[in-house]
């Protein structure tokens, strides 16, 4: 496993971007500088983060997300 987290990422297992090994290992998301915990997806080449809006969920049963643009820097929380 390299030192730098994959350009995209998703927490949902349903997603083909969804990588159990990553997420274990923690990764940490600074949007436009500010820390965020609620990241379901982001994509750095793309420049964006899906966050979750609150406990809303779909019609599927999906929790309901809000797609922002602006600069990710995805970090690991845990040394390899």
């Amino acid at each position: 496993m390299t030192d730098t987290p994959p350009d995209r990422l998703a927490s949902n297992p349903a997603s083909p971007f969804y990588d159990e090994a990553v997420l274990e290992r923690g990764v940490g998301i600074r949007f436009d500088g500010v820390e965020k915990t609620n990241v379901d997806e982001y994509c750095v080449s793309e420049g964006w983060v899906r966050l979750i809006a609150g406990a809303a969920k779909d019609r599927k049963g999906n929790l309901m997300t809000i797609k922002l643009k602006g600069v990710v820097e995805p970090y690991f929380r845990k040394p390899e």
